[in-house]
């Protein structure tokens, strides 16, 4: 597919909602007694996996045209024997997630996936599910999928120490904790997002955070809640972007989600002086509306405690690196080996593609700029986060780049090229 070429981006832009919002909301409805109702979810390709997993488990799902979700919740213990393996096409989120919260069930499990989630690792989230007395394998006794969570009617509770900062692993954990027989303690060396422990004291649990250890004690009840999902800061992140290294753009999101766990990427753009405005500040739902303009940006180096809160929008960053005057580093980053592609090397091969100096390292990215870009013939690892970043990056060239997978996109942003096509100042390429 040709990329849409513009060298200006102006207008307002309502992103879809959070994906990591859209997935629990259906996974705290299931495990919940009563109605949940959910408004503004996301209908893309990975929510969609969650939601089809559930409806296989015997929950009433009733979706409603103008995009609101009820959910007939069953409980923590109220799951049917699906007919056959549940699916997860290729959410890493669904999978590590319902791993956790079907370690405790009466009957056999199978999960499986797409090529691309069957090549990603899951003993990060075994092992410790495992040391809880779940029994999860992988096909030839790997960590691979198609993975089987045996039968078991135990679960323990565990002191269990994050190796790395990972939300899913995490989640994975809490979700098998709200199960188990006693209390649970998950202690993190940086914190990753926090949606899961705020979801469950939303559905009526109860969990402690004391600095960077988080407490729960099981066995416990959920009770159905109202939902209404913000918009996805790490699809606002491409817009971000476009409007800073774009000349004479200035861009509007509405209503993008700023809980504090997420909201990386604006720091980020503050320390490399981005033309940056928040406003409209709803506290409540932790929303607000973001308003960036053409900047002159400065190199920065992004590493440590900050890398969790600002991990799937670190390749779109290093887009924005290869226009910041100076040397960027990227590091402590080695979560991106394991997403939908190892978008360290991916990330790195495609930008060098269009002419940036970046090079990949084992843990991170060194970004040389500010660079021109050129066209050429790119692809998208079939990842969504690549390929959108791509089309970003088209924003600095005249010449025509070609996508190769343009399709993966749709897995949380089904919309995206319309959207772009409508913010471009005449646009040279139609769709």
């Amino acid at each position: 597919m040709k990329l849409i070429q513009t060298r200006q981006v102006h207008g307002t832009i309502r992103v879809p909602a959070d994906k990591s919002i859209s997935h629990r909301s259906i996974m705290f409805g299931a495990l919940a007694k009563g109605t949940t109702t959910v408004r503004n979810f996301l209908y893309a390709e990975d929510c969609l996996s969650t939601l089809k997993a559930f409806e296989d488990l015997g929950v009433l799902i009733t979706k409603h045209p103008d995009g609101m979700l009820e959910i007939e919740g069953v409980g923590l213990d109220g799951f049917k024997q699906p007919i056959h393996p549940l699916d997860m096409g290729n959410s890493g989120t669904t999978t590590r997630l319902m791993m956790g919260i079907l370690a405790k069930q009466p009957f056999d499990i199978t999960l499986i996936g797409d090529a691309s989630l069957s090549k990603r690792p899951m003993g990060r989230v075994m092992n410790p599910l495992n040391q809880m007395h779940a029994s999860i394998t992988g096909v030839n006794e790997s960590e691979f999928a198609p993975l089987t969570i045996h039968k078991n009617d135990t679960l323990y509770p565990m002191e269990y120490t994050m190796p790395v900062a990972s939300a899913q692993v995490k989640s994975a954990i809490l979700f098998a904790a709200l199960q188990a027989d006693g209390t649970t303690l998950v202690h993190e060396k940086e914190a990753s997002r926090n949606h899961t422990e705020e979801m469950i004291r939303q559905f009526g649990g109860q969990i402690e955070v004391n600095e960077r250890t988080i407490s729960i004690t099981g066995p416990q009840e959920l009770v159905a809640q109202d939902v209404t999902v913000p918009g996805d800061i790490s699809s606002a992140a491409f817009f971000l972007v476009a409007g800073a290294i774009a000349k004479n753009s200035e861009l509007t999101l509405e209503n993008v989600g700023i809980n504090p766990t997420r909201t990386g990427i604006l720091d980020v753009l503050t320390q490399m002086g981005a033309n940056l405005a928040i406003t409209n500040v709803d506290t409540q739902n932790q929303a607000a509306d973001l308003i960036i303009g053409s900047s002159e940006l400065e190199a920065t180096t992004i590493e440590g405690e900050i890398i969790p809160r600002l991990i799937d929008e670190l390749p779109v960053i290093a887009l924005l690196a290869t226009q910041a005057k100076g040397v960027t580093v990227i590091k402590d980053a080695q979560e991106l080996k394991v997403k939908e592609t190892n978008r360290i090397d991916a990330t790195a091969m495609e930008l060098q593609k269009l002419g940036a100096d970046i090079t990949a390292t084992e843990d991170g990215l060194i970004i040389k700029g500010p660079t021109a870009l050129h066209g050429g013939q790119v692809d998208s690892h079939k990842d969504h986060r690549i390929g959108m970043m791509l089309q970003v990056a088209a924003l600095l060239t005249d010449d025509v780049i070609e996508l190769t997978d343009p399709e993966a996109v749709a897995i949380s942003y089904p919309h995206f090229f319309d959207d772009f096509k409508r913010i471009a100042t005449n646009p040279e390429q139609t769709l």
